[in-house]
């Protein structure tokens, strides 16, 4: 029996998992192995997001400043997408797009976009704006005191 640390390559990691689903879900696999990719898009992320909000228990997404107005932010980590369709009014949708259930990575231009197939959503309702998808994003529950967006 050795007493070595095992180490473990993102190649282990791989073919451990598709072994033990069988082949099944090879995308999704390889993509959960192999690290994040959300540096492609400036509009996702976030700030002060491992903060804690003391009064309703969930986690500080962002400042009000960080969203733009027409626009939003993409909290990949947390499965939301926070927007300000207009001045003061901000909204938030699960990242999870009803097509095929990838992931929105992006907000531009009034729509949330979902990079697998290219569907669109609008920022002010969820709604579908481009398909494939026939169905719009479910909405989440944020609350928003003073200047500070929280995840409910």
């Amino acid at each position: 029996m050795s007493s070595e640390p095992l180490q473990s390559s993102p190649a282990l990691c791989r073919r451990t998992i598709l072994a033990a689903l069988g082949g099944v879900g090879i995308a999704a696999t390889l993509t959960a192995c192999g690290g994040s990719d959300d540096s492609s898009s400036g509009t996702s992320g976030s700030s002060g997001a491992s903060e804690s909000s003391g009064s309703s228990g969930g986690a500080a997404l962002a400042k009000t400043s960080d969203i733009p107005e027409g626009g939003g932010k993409v909290f990949a980590e947390q499965g939301v997408v926070v927007t300000q369709p207009t001045a003061g009014e901000f909204k938030a949708y699960s990242v999870v797009c009803p097509h095929q259930q990838q992931k929105v990575n992006s907000v531009d231009k009034g729509v949330i976009t979902c990079p697998a197939h290219g569907s669109q959503f609008s920022v002010t309702d969820g709604s579908v704006k481009k398909g494939p998808a026939t169905s719009g994003l479910t909405e989440a529950k944020i609350t928003v005191s003073g200047d500070s967006i929280t995840l409910a």
